[in-house]
């Protein structure tokens, strides 16, 4: 089922069905447009709770102490029982533990939180008088992420602190599907543009009609369309070179790039003509052959969906109009994106309005 050929974004030719529809446009005349809600929420400025567990108050003191000069909350249990007291009142975000404690040492304590769902990804760092290496086997088995042997040096333990709670962070935010990194690392690659005073671009994008594919196919294959597209952005990004550009997953099927301006034409061209292609070997032949769906609605009645297309909103940070906020960027991003999805087929929208943010 042919459609209209592309009128004024002349994507690189593909061996897709000609099915799909593809147009890149800058807007200007929006102005009074009302921003949604960023789709990326802010971090706030919430210090790290850590929980120091030991039944030596002078070693527990000493270690608040240390804790505290460098930046963190801390709150204290003198063992394990009432560790798992005050982690039902209030979430740490990570545990230094002694091994050697009163009613439940630190092996016990660490092997209940790993068994329990809402804890099982709390970080643990132990510390113990012990510095036997089956004792730091001991430890690591039952679940510990770091160990530390008394006496320990003060600015060891705040590292040791401060490594374990990034990578942490780290681990949580990466896409289990994709394997591309989340919302804080996106606010975080667009806050060390702003600080190097450099000209960028964020792209908000995400696939149209998804819904669709998962009520057609089930979710498993929904997994593969969202998969297709993060590979197709990464073959993108890799494609446009030097500076690199930034590829961020925020969940679902919404996707962030980070680039130079100059930089969003070849590569949003490019992630949609090899997106299209893979979309279409994903459809089962009969829905690829004929250019769409077929669902029914709760009334029963059939309509159609067609194929998936991509709509990519896009704001620029120049000097025209410098966005110093990256919420801000990524909200008008995704007000281009909305604008996108009101045109057929995949559309590329870009904000021109200028002025300082």
């Amino acid at each position: 089922m042919p459609r209209a050929p592309t009128r004024s974004w002349p994507a690189p030719p593909s061996t897709a069905p000609p099915t799909r529809r593809r147009r890149y446009a800058t807007c200007g005349h929006w102005r009074n447009a009302r921003l949604p809600g960023p789709e990326v929420e802010p971090d706030g400025d919430r210090k790290d709770i850590i929980l120091v567990v030991d039944d030596d108050e002078d070693i527990a003191r000493f270690v608040e102490f240390n804790l505290r000069l460098h930046g963190f909350e801390v709150i204290h249990a003198s063992d394990g029982q009432e560790a798992l007291e005050v982690i039902e009142r209030q979430r740490p975000d990570l545990a230094v533990v002694d091994l050697m404690m009163p009613r439940i040492d630190g092996l016990e304590l660490t092997r209940r939180l790993r068994a329990d769902p809402m804890t099982s990804a709390l970080p643990v760092i132990m510390l113990t008088a012990k510095g036997m290496t089956v004792d730091k086997v001991h430890g690591l088995s039952a679940g510990a992420d770091d160990y530390l042997v008394k006496p320990f040096d003060t600015a060891e333990l705040v590292a040791r602190v401060s490594s374990t709670l990034r990578r942490n962070k780290e681990f949580r935010e990466v896409s289990p599907l994709t394997g591309l990194p989340g919302n804080s690392r996106i606010r975080r690659e667009i806050s060390d543009r702003v600080r190097h005073g450099v000209d960028y671009a964020v792209g908000y994008i995400d696939i149209d009609r998804f819904k669709s594919v998962n009520d057609r196919y089930g979710f498993v294959r929904g997994d593969d369309f969202i998969s297709a597209l993060a590979r197709s952005l990464h073959r993108a990004v890799v494609a446009v070179g030097l500076p690199p550009a930034f590829l961020g997953h925020v969940g679902g099927d919404d996707f962030v790039i980070v680039c130079a301006p100059d930089q969003v034409r070849p590569l949003t061209s490019a992630a949609v003509v090899d997106f299209e292609k893979v979309a279409d070997t994903l459809y089962d032949a009969t829905d690829r052959e004929r250019g769409f769906v077929e669902l029914k609605d709760r009334r029963g009645n059939i309509r159609r969906a067609a194929l998936v297309t991509l709509s990519i909103g896009v704001s620029l940070s120049d000097a025209g109009k410098r966005f110093t906020d990256p919420l801000e960027a990524i909200a008008v991003a995704s007000e281009m994106k909305t604008v996108a999805k009101s045109q057929p087929g995949s559309y590329v929208a870009v904000d021109r309005r200028r002025g300082v943010t």
